[in-house]
């Protein structure tokens, strides 16, 4: 018994917040969804999803060879070579 009115006032809670921290209202919030259906019907999605992946695999290769390079270039410093 303790436990079901822990749950129903823990679900009370999480409500009142939800509503309270809303980032913008129920009518917003179903209109981006029907936009983003829309874009799932076109395609448009399917093609900013793979820009943005080839985006972060760019993104990837720039970190990893800075990485590289800073790291060759801080052992080179260390030794007295640079």
């Amino acid at each position: 018994m303790k436990f079901l009115v822990g749950l129903l006032i823990g679900l009370g809670l999480g409500v009142l917040v939800g509503f309270l921290f809303a980032p913008q209202s129920g009518e917003a919030t179903r209109a981006q969804i029907g936009e983003q259906g829309v874009l799932l019907r076109t395609g448009q999605l399917n093609e900013q999803i793979r820009t943005r992946a080839q985006d972060a695999l760019q993104g990837r290769e720039l970190y990893n060879r800075t990485k590289s390079e800073l790291g060759d270039r801080y052992t080179r410093a260390k030794s007295g070579q640079l």
